[in-house]
């Protein structure tokens, strides 16, 4: 069933306590978006829910909500009884501080757990008590086998970002975690993109699933404005130089596909702008955590990042996205660009294209049915390609050399292009 056009409901119709009510109303939260419209009466019902939704839409609250509306505080469970799983250290983190949030009036303690913190730190906390732990596969496989986390007690069991956690190779993990879960348990599962592995692993650990689309009928973000450029691979810095300059972002993210190409950006980007910062896989724990709450509060301007930050990450002020390299698979676009323009703000993406990935830019395209425009600096010379397509020639004659080539919808035989 598709729930993204349903009309508008308070929280009010949603049967939630007045503990919880009071919560959300502290947390300034007005009106339920169609996930959590359409997913809470569901969860608090205890079925097992298959959900697709975007980033940006939600959905942590959608199902924060009913853990916590369901979580018994009786002294005599000692177990943890809720159970979220995320892709990301970053996610867990966010996760944890949307349940602490709205968790205001009740006393329950939510721990997060994952790699690149000490485990005896959070072995400690979950002797203290977690009803509710939030973390990675790996961690939280970890913890299990030391025993310092006790699955005995569970009865909600979330899987946030399921199809990324595929992605990167936490099936095995999950599948241990899962098959080590009570069998009578509530299991929520959330993506981006219901895939066929997606698919599968809910068939296998789902009683069943009720199947929710929460997803735009177009995957790109209405609010959103995405441009490219043309670029030779060499004059990409200095474009993105000027790019900074012209667009002057209230705060932006630069997406880079490799570690090492986002630290020698950032080195460069430093010493011509302010408030700049970065953030890959191989910090330490505790430089991402600095990294991100730096951002979240604003004194990062532009934050310069592979795709660890790609998913989930709430940061509302976003305005500007750029892809300094264009993405390897066309889903990473869709959540690289949902950064910006959350929660029906308005943002606006800029995607770096080199002569040789014309086919890239065109696979982006169809999987968004969207074409981009495409976007030049006045006074600046991205590209020294002139090499057009034989059959194309005698046609851009006819053209300005400054016309943006035609794209998608009405190329002609050509769907992609060696130069653009």
């Amino acid at each position: 069933m598709n729930q993204s056009s349903g009309e508008q409901i308070q929280f009010d119709d949603l049967s939630l306590s007045e503990v919880m009510l009071t919560a959300l109303d502290r947390a300034t939260y007005q009106l339920p978006t169609p996930v959590q419209a359409g997913l809470i009466p569901h969860a608090l019902e205890g079925e097992d829910v298959l959900g697709q939704a975007q980033t940006g839409t939600g959905k942590t609250a959608s199902f924060a909500i009913p853990i916590l509306e369901r979580i018994k505080l009786d002294k005599k469970i000692q177990g943890t009884q809720a159970l979220v799983l995320c892709p990301t250290r970053e996610l867990a983190v966010q996760v944890t501080g949307e349940i602490q949030k709205l968790s205001f009036g009740r006393r329950i303690n939510c721990v997060a757990i994952y790699g690149g913190k000490p485990v005896r730190g959070q072995a400690e906390k979950l002797k203290r008590g977690a009803p509710i732990v939030v973390g990675t596969p790996g961690r939280v496989l970890d913890h299990v086998g030391r025993g310092t986390l006790k699955l005995g007690d569970l009865h909600i069991v979330v899987l946030d970002e399921a199809d990324r956690m595929l992605d990167i190779g936490f099936r095995p993990d999950i599948e241990k975690i899962l098959r080590q879960c009570p069998r009578e348990r509530q299991t929520l599962l959330l993506s981006a993109t219901i895939a066929p592995p997606v698919e599968r692993l809910a068939r296998r650990y789902m009683k069943s699933a009720r199947k929710l689309d929460f997803s735009p009928k177009d995957i790109s973000v209405d609010s959103i404005e995405q441009f490219y450029f043309t670029v030779d691979k060499e004059r990409k810095f200095d474009l993105l130089a000027r790019l900074l300059k012209r667009e002057n972002p209230q705060q932006g993210i630069v997406f880079c596909r490799t570690k090492r190409g986002t630290d020698r950006i950032y080195r460069r980007l430093k010493k011509m702008f302010q408030s700049v910062d970065c953030i890959h896989g191989d910090l330490e724990q505790r430089q991402r955590d600095r990294v991100m709450q730096t951002f979240r509060d604003g004194k990062t301007r532009i934050l310069v990042a592979t795709d660890v930050v790609g998913r989930g990450i709430d940061v509302t002020s976003i305005s500007h996205i750029i892809n300094y390299d264009i993405p390897q698979f066309c889903d990473d676009y869709v959540h690289r660009v949902g950064r910006a323009g959350r929660m029906g703000r308005e943002g606006v993406a800029f995607t770096f294209v080199t002569p040789e990935e014309g086919i890239e830019l065109t696979r982006i395209e169809v999987r968004i049915n969207l074409e981009l425009k495409r976007d030049e600096i006045s006074d600046f010379e991205a590209t020294t390609s002139t090499k057009v397509e034989e059959d194309d020639a005698d046609e851009s004659q006819k053209t300005s050399s400054t016309a943006p080539p035609l794209l998608g919808r009405g190329r002609g035989r050509r769907r992609h292009r060696k130069a653009l």
